[in-house]
Parts: structure tokens; sequence; C-alpha cells
């Protein structure tokens, strides 16, 4: 029999997942999700606009940058060749020329340019360089006056003008809200847009004045080669190959550029006329060279457009001291002869000098055994006094503000027997360094029985000349004042139209008058020059110096702005001065 088979249970299917159920399409699931859908496209527009307007700033503010560093850089270029305050008189002015024409006519510009004025902006830079360096040339013609911002007007000041235009038209992008007020909407960029400069080129002065020379990037030149690159990558174009023959003649020709070849070519130039640069190097006082003249056998120490001493090549005994080429500088180691109740040896005496030069003064007072304290601002003029002035290591060396220092010192103990105060800077006198506060400080630090020597040179017919000697008076009443040299007579100085003279004022707080004691030999250091100049001889009479109606009375700290024309024309002066001590071509051969 066969057996019976099972039956076999159907086999379960597997449970397919459930699927979610899907919102039911009500009107309120409807307005949420066209609400939600609104929200992000919002952000997503806000955002976009936020960054639009981002980069709109963003390139703005870099082209503005851009434009107030090579605003600086301009005038230090200029310096050298007219001085730094000749060469700021008319910056400022043909500054603010520049920005309202560059403002004021980009529309114009942009339709009447055959390429975009941004493409314009390299290229503009880069021939900066070799403009000047042929402008340098016929300084001498342009004039002291005039020259500077004839030279801007040819360089920079276009550049300025540009990037200004260009900086306008991209703000013609930015989304401003004009409320109620449209004028000031209207104004506003443009305000802005110039306070923005002008912070820029307060900002980056300071930040080139405290690294000027570190580096090459760092030197004149190599700035306005550094801001042409920048220039390059904002607004980079096939035109910047029309920019090759300006770098090249900057690599090749331009001797401003300090490296190795271009000063050998600086001194095949200056060969030929008997003349040799022997060093040179940019710091925060200016650009500081050394140079010497074979035909008249003297080597002297330049600052911009000012000499900060200089010495004859020929000593006039084996072992006397070198022979300055100035006899002011002799005159005022007179300090030491001022005759006082209590006379100080040598070997006891101490002195600080304010202002260090090529150190013909505090040298000579370490070769009579004067404990010496120098107080100068630039590194690099104490380096070079020593490398190639000879200047004795045996001395305290602070390199420092005056002012400051001073201020620390009288606050202190330590006390001189001498002080020296020898400055002098950009063509006119440092005002900060005569006022009555500094003043102060100093007779602070005078030891009772102490004298002072200040060598002041100016204009002795501006009123700066009388305000200064009156604010001296004012601390220390008992001086004498001698000049440097005989006073010209009426008919010169009518000619000249100055009376541009180093001076020298003695005073003393240990007698009721300033006498001097004859010199004896060991006094002159075997110098024939201080046999000649270093008892005083041309004395000025206070009368001279008599205060008057609207001088506006004694020099302080924060009243040194009414001196800036006095400067001015004091600076153009001794501009005119400068070149006839040396030729033109040395000082546009920097």
């Amino acid at each position: 029999m066969s057996r019976p088979t099972k039956t076999s249970k159907p086999a379960k299917s597997p449970k397919s997942p459930s699927l979610p159920k899907e919102p039911l399409l009500t009107q309120e699931n409807f307005e949420k999700e066209l609400k939600s859908l609104a929200l992000k496209a919002k952000e997503e527009t806000w955002g976009k606009w936020a960054a639009e307007q981002a980069w709109i700033l963003a390139q703005s503010g870099t082209l503005l940058t851009l434009a107030a560093v090579y605003s600086n850089v301009s005038l230090l270029s200029l310096s050298p060749v007219y001085g730094g305050i000749p060469s700021s008189i008319l910056h400022t002015k043909g500054v603010v020329a520049a920005c309202f024409l560059g403002w004021s006519s980009n529309l114009f510009l942009k339709r009447q340019l055959p390429v975009k004025p941004q493409q314009l902006l390299p290229l503009i830079a880069a021939y900066i360089p070799m403009m000047q360096f042929f402008l340098f040339k016929i300084s001498g013609s342009l004039g002291g006056v005039y020259g500077p911002v004839i030279t801007e007007a040819l360089t920079s000041l276009p550049l300025l003008l540009l990037s200004v235009s260009c900086t306008a038209t991209i703000l013609d992008d930015l989304e401003m809200t004009p409320g109620r007020v449209q004028w000031l909407t209207d104004a506003m960029p443009g305000m802005l847009s110039f306070l923005f400069f002008k912070g820029a080129e307060h900002v980056s002065m300071n930040s080139i004045s405290r690294g000027i020379g570190a580096s090459f990037l760092q030197t004149r030149l190599g700035l306005q080669i550094l801001l042409a690159g920048l220039y390059s990558i904002f607004a980079p174009s096939k035109l910047l190959l029309y920019a090759i023959p300006a770098l090249l003649h900057t690599a090749l020709f331009n001797v401003h550029v300090q490296y190795p070849y271009t000063t050998s070519v600086l001194n095949s130039t200056l060969t030929k006329q008997n003349w040799t640069l022997i060093d040179r190097q940019e710091s925060l006082t200016g650009y500081i060279s050394i140079i010497e003249s074979a035909e008249q056998r003297f080597r002297v120490m330049r600052c911009d457009h000012s000499l900060l001493g200089g010495e004859w090549l020929i000593k006039s005994s084996r072992n006397g001291m070198p022979e300055p080429i100035y006899g002011v500088f002799v005159m005022l180691e007179a300090v030491r002869l001022v005759q006082v109740e209590t006379p100080v040896p040598d070997s006891q005496a101490k002195a600080f000098v304010v202002g260090l030069g090529i150190g013909t003064t505090p040298a000579a007072l370490m070769a009579h055994g004067i404990k010496t304290t120098i107080v100068e601002i630039d590194p690099v003029v104490h380096d070079f006094a020593t490398k190639y002035f000879n200047l004795p290591k045996n001395h305290k060396k602070v390199i420092a503000d005056a002012v400051s220092y001073a201020a620390e010192v009288a606050r202190s103990d330590e006390r001189y027997d001498y002080v020296v105060h020898d400055v002098f800077t950009g063509g006119a006198e440092p005002v900060d360094l005569f006022t009555y506060d500094f003043l102060q400080d100093l007779n602070s630090i005078l030891k009772p029985g102490g004298v002072i020597a200040i060598n002041y040179a100016g204009d002795l017919l501006l009123p700066s000349a009388r305000i200064i000697v009156q604010t001296i008076l004012a601390v220390f009443p008992t001086c004498r004042i001698y000049r440097e040299s005989a006073q010209p007579t009426p008919e010169q100085i009518a000619s000249d139209g100055r009376d541009f003279i180093n001076m020298v004022i003695f005073c003393t707080n240990a007698a009721s008058t300033v006498n001097f004691r004859a010199p004896v030999e060991k006094d002159f250091l075997g110098s024939r020059a201080r046999q000649a100049y270093l008892l005083p001889q041309h004395e000025v009479d206070y009368s001279a110096f008599e205060a008057q109606e609207g001088d506006g009375g004694l020099l302080r700290r924060n009243d040194t702005e009414r001196f800036r024309g006095w400067q001015e024309k004091s600076a153009g002066g001794h501009w005119a001065v400068m070149r006839t001590v040396i030729p033109e071509s040395i000082w546009e051969n920097w």
C-alpha cells in the first residue's frame, strides 16, 4: 500500500516594506512649503549680494591703499634731490587735486581711453622710476620750489588720479540704501574713500619709516618696484609687455637702485667729475651716503639734500685730529673754554651730545679725556661716523629720540658738565629739539656750573631765528651768540634774499657772563682748523634777536605748527646754498 503523502503548507510570501505615507496635500502644508522655499531663496540672494558688496569694497580698498603707499614713496624719492621739506610743500595740494580730478572724471576717462583704465595702472607704476631718473637730471632748472611738484605731476600724481578714478568706477556698483537723504548717499562713497586714503597714507608712512633700508624691498626704488608688481597683480593684462623697457632701464641703468652693479655704474659717472661714492644706505632720517672729492681732497656725509659734516683727507700732523671742513663743529668744542667758578678737569668731566653728524665735536671731547654720551636717532649715521670718520668707540652710544631720552635723564640723578646740542634736518631746524620744554630738560641734566653749546642753522632774517633765540634765553639767561663767519653786507643780504648761517649759542648756569679762557696748544689737538676756529670770533648782539609783535612768544611743545611756513622758506634757502657747495650732478646722482 502506498503511504499517504503529506500536504505541504504554502510558503509565506515576504512582507513588502511599508512605504511612508505621503502627507496629505493640505492648504497648511502647501503654505509651509512655499515659506520654506522663499526663505531659502532669500538667504541665497542675500549671501550673494553680501559677497558682491564685500568684493567691491575689497577692490576699492586695495586700490586706495596702493595709491596711498605710492604717495609716500614718491615723497621719499624726491628728498635726496630736493630735501624733505621742499618736497612736501606742494605735495598735499597735488594729492588733493589728483584725488578730486580722478573721482570726478571717472566716467570721462572710462569712455575716452581705448583700454580699460585699470590696465594702465601697472604701466604707469613701472615707468615712474625711469621718468624720475631723467627728471632729476634737470632739477637745477626746475628749481627747489616747483621742481618737486612738477616731477610728481609727471610721475606719481597721474597714477594717483587714475587709481582714484578706477576706485570711483568700482564703487558705482556699490548698493546703498538712499533713505531720506539722497545727496548724502551720493557723497558718502567719495568722502569715505578720501578718509580711507588719508588713513592708509598715515599708517603706511609710519610703517615705511620704521623699516626703511632694512632690505632691498624697503628702499625707495625697492618699494617702487614692489608697488608696480602689486599693481600688475591687481590689474593683469597683455599690456604689461609694454612695461619691459621700463623694467630693463630700472634694472640696468637706474643708479638709484642700490645693488653692486648700479653702484659701479654710478661711480663710473661720478669719477668723471673726480667724485667717488664710498657707501650709501637709506635710513629713517633720509638717504645717507659717504662721498669723496678727489680734486678737493675731502670726504663728506650726506643726508638727503644736506651735509652732516666732512673732513679733509690730509691731516696737519701725523698724530693730530682730522681736519673738519666746517669751522662751526670746531667752535662747538669751545664749550670747554668757558670760564666757570670751579673748573672741572677733563679727566673728571662728563659731556652729553645731542646729534652726531660725522662726530667732529664728540671725537674731540673724547680726545681730551671727557666721558661722553652721544644721543643719535639714526643708527646708520652712527655706523658711518664710526666706519668712515674714525669716531672713537669709548663713548656711551644711545640710539634714541633725544626728546624722550633727555626727559628720561632729567628724571634721573645723572648730570653732566657739558651739553652740546647739534641737530639739523631736512634743510631747517627740527623745532621739537628747540622747544622750551626740551631745553628745560637739558638745563636739568646740567650740573651746577655747567655749560651748554647750541648750534643753530637757519635763515636769520626769519622770525623763527628770533623765537628760538628768545626761547633759549628764557631757559639759559647767561649766553653769548657767535656766527660761523662774518655778517654779510646789507647789499649781499638784499641780493641773496637770505642770511642762512650756522651760529653757536654758549650758555652757562655758573656765572653772570660768558667768557672764554685763552686756548693753549693741547686744546688744538694738533689741528690747524682748531687753531683758526676754536675760539669764537664773530659775535652777534642780543638786539638782533629782539622779540617782535607777531612772533607768537616762546616755542613750546604743542605750538610748533606756526613754524611750518618759516621752515619751508628756510629749507628753500638751504637747498640753494647746498647747490653751490657740491655740484648739481652729485646731488642728482644719489
